[in-house]
């Protein structure tokens, strides 16, 4: 774990020039992708956050955009987003 940007990108850099001097393909393939990535990288090294989160959420949304196979009109979307990414308790507590 490097707390600096700096030394992570020195680190990288020191890699890919590794990795390009590698005879093999798919390693040089994977350092292309991480260095046209880098900044984004760095990005994560400096804040620790991700947009997992909301890439789960938008997964989801596809999901039942296409079990339903189209809706008559918006409203019957987000009605159907919120239901079943809304985590609602269909099952109330009896009292």
């Amino acid at each position: 774990k490097y707390l600096s940007t700096g030394w992570a990108r020195r680190f990288v850099k020191r890699w890919l020039v590794w990795v390009n001097r590698s005879d093999l393909a798919p390693m040089r393939k994977v350092g292309g992708l991480i260095q046209r990535h880098l900044e984004n990288i760095l990005t994560f090294c400096r804040h620790r956050i991700t947009n997992g989160v909301a890439e789960g959420l938008n997964s989801k949304i596809m999901a039942i955009k296409r079990k339903a196979c189209g809706y008559r009109n918006r409203e019957h979307f987000k009605t159907a987003i919120y239901f079943f990414c809304g985590g609602l308790n269909l099952y109330p507590a009896s009292s």
